[in-house]
């Protein structure tokens, strides 16, 4: 079994109605707040905050001393909308994570810029606050989050109907999430989608992406709402608009698989994808080596330097 090297602390803070789970290394409630910005790591689509623990691990002991990290579960993952309170939806609207995202930091980090990560989904949403609200952060890190393809208006009424369609789907319980046996049979689900994850990392991750129900069997920590497609068309021209307010610097990081090709398989490119880029006043790109889509689980120690060099420099 994985054990980590530096251990978190669950709070839940109160967020639009939402008992927010976030995790939270150093920074114990009540101490002196520190000269280091808060660095916040926001995971990506049917993922969970403990999926950061491989790289917190990895930074070393100068960058992680004295310095607030935390990790919030978005809305409908992990422990977050699944607490004893409850919490039920059918739909979920990308500002929704943007908001989200402001009234924690407002919480953690009032009147204060923040280091910022997002991987995948988090790191859309990542760069999109950091266009809406640039001066909330000092340093952006996006971790392979490409955005989508562009869309035609024509496409709008298809959408809506893929949409209500999704609803309905949900309602009969066809979008149900499988449930498995018992950890190990989650640690092997964790492989199957990524081969480079080792048994006893996928052991401890399985632990934190999967709870027992009453029955015994293991759930995922996720609302299959998530599953339905949005309603909303993705608009390339508003996002570069946003983009382009971003003025904090933004590492973009890739993985040397080719994730684009195998999502979109032509219908979207890394090359469309750094010509949007060159929306972003401040950009660079760097590469992680022998790794995939989940990069901080593939090569935890390399990208754990290279966000500290960044955010050092």
């Amino acid at each position: 079994m994985y054990k980590e090297t530096r251990l978190f602390r669950s709070e839940f803070v109160p967020v639009r109605g939402l008992d927010y789970h976030v995790q939270v290394w150093n920074g114990q409630p009540g101490s002196t707040p520190s000269a280091l910005p808060p660095l916040v790591l926001v995971h990506g689509w049917m993922d969970v905050a403990a999926s950061w623990q491989f790289m917190v691990d990895a930074f070393s002991d100068a960058f992680a001393s004295g310095r607030s990290i935390i990790a919030p579960d978005w809305r409908g993952f992990g422990q977050t909308g699944l607490t004893p309170a409850g919490y039920r939806a059918d739909s979920y609207w990308f500002a929704d994570y943007l908001a989200d995202l402001d009234f924690l930091l407002d919480h953690y980090a009032p009147g204060q810029a923040v280091d910022l990560v997002g991987h995948s989904m988090g790191g859309n949403i990542a760069m999109l606050y950091g266009g809406v609200r640039p001066a909330r952060i000092r340093k952006l890190v996006n971790l392979e989050g490409f955005g989508l393809p562009g869309s035609r208006p024509s496409q709008a009424p298809g959408r809506l109907g893929q949409w209500m369609d999704g609803l309905k789907s949900l309602e009969q319980g066809e979008l149900a999430l499988k449930r498995y046996d018992d950890q190990a049979g989650v640690a092997r689900r964790l492989m199957k989608t990524n081969p480079r994850l080792t048994a006893d990392k996928a052991h401890w991750l399985a632990g934190h992406w999967a709870r027992p129900d009453a029955a015994g069997q293991w759930r995922i920590l996720g609302n299959p709402a998530h599953k339905i497609a949005s309603a909303q068309l993705y608009r390339v021209d508003e996002v570069q608009e946003i983009h382009q307010r971003i003025s904090a610097p933004v590492l973009a990081v890739e993985a040397s698989d080719d994730s684009m090709g195998l999502w979109w398989k032509g219908k979207y490119s890394l090359a469309e994808y750094h010509e949007r880029l060159r929306q972003v006043p401040d950009a660079r790109v760097a590469v992680i080596e022998d790794a995939g889509h989940m990069l901080h689980h593939d090569q935890p120690g390399p990208l754990a330097r290279l966000i500290e060099d960044f955010l050092n420099g």
